[in-house]
């Protein structure tokens, strides 16, 4: 097993994705023992039966995947269904629109809740920033608002919104995030030195769509 492979997420998030192709990523995630797949909610529940109730390798989706500017009950409910169809964790996309209209009471109310509907069942929420569309400010503002919220996990982006992750990303967070709060970097990973930059830079899980040419053959 690679040394890289405890810390990636298998992504596989396309919108043509298949069942064909989460059985793929399932083989691949078990074979170089990766930590966990990542896969549109559509599709948990398969992860999940393929991989197993057992939890060895974790189930990870997204919730308003993309934009993050979905409804906040509608936020919770994406988040409840995909629970109950076995994922782990969810990655859930903060309401970027708000952030950039300055809303802050509709942005602390939109993590207060996801939170809350993650946390009560005993599960993971990473929330995902979208760096590459903030300004420093912004960012700061997001890590205090985490740290109220309990929140463990923060990420860097999705990866479709045309900002890969970065080492800035990963330590503009890393210094301005609680000491006991997780980085994931994810989106445009395409080398094993990016992989590694971005561990070394503070990340704690890599999301990549390129894991198996990361890790080798």
């Amino acid at each position: 097993m690679s040394e890289l492979s405890k810390f990636i997420e298998h992504t596989i998030l396309k919108p043509e994705t298949t069942l064909t192709d989460i059985r793929k990523v399932c083989e691949e995630a078990q074979k170089h023992q990766f930590y966990g797949v990542c896969v549109p909610p559509f599709f948990v529940r398969d992860a999940r039966r393929l991989l197993g109730e057992e939890g060895k390798i974790k189930v990870i989706t997204v919730v308003a995947f993309p934009m993050g500017y979905t409804a906040i009950a509608s936020k919770s409910e994406e988040i409840k269904r995909a629970l109950d169809d076995g994922a782990d964790d969810v990655d859930t996309v903060i309401n970027i629109a708000a952030v950039k209209s300055g809303n802050w009471n509709h942005v602390s109310h939109d993590i207060d809740s996801i939170a809350r509907a993650t946390h009560m069942r005993g599960r993971t929420l990473k929330l995902i920033l979208e760096c590459g569309l903030l300004n420093e400010t912004e960012m700061l503002r997001l890590c205090e608002l985490s740290k109220e919220f309990r929140i463990t996990w923060l990420e860097t982006g999705t990866g479709f919104n045309g900002h890969s992750a970065t080492v800035e990303m990963v330590r503009t967070l890393r210094a301005a995030a609680a000491s006991d709060i997780k980085i994931k970097a994810a989106g445009g990973i395409q080398t094993a030195k990016e992989a590694r930059d971005l561990l070394a830079a503070g990340a704690d899980r890599l999301g990549t769509s390129t894991s198996v040419a990361l890790v080798g053959p």
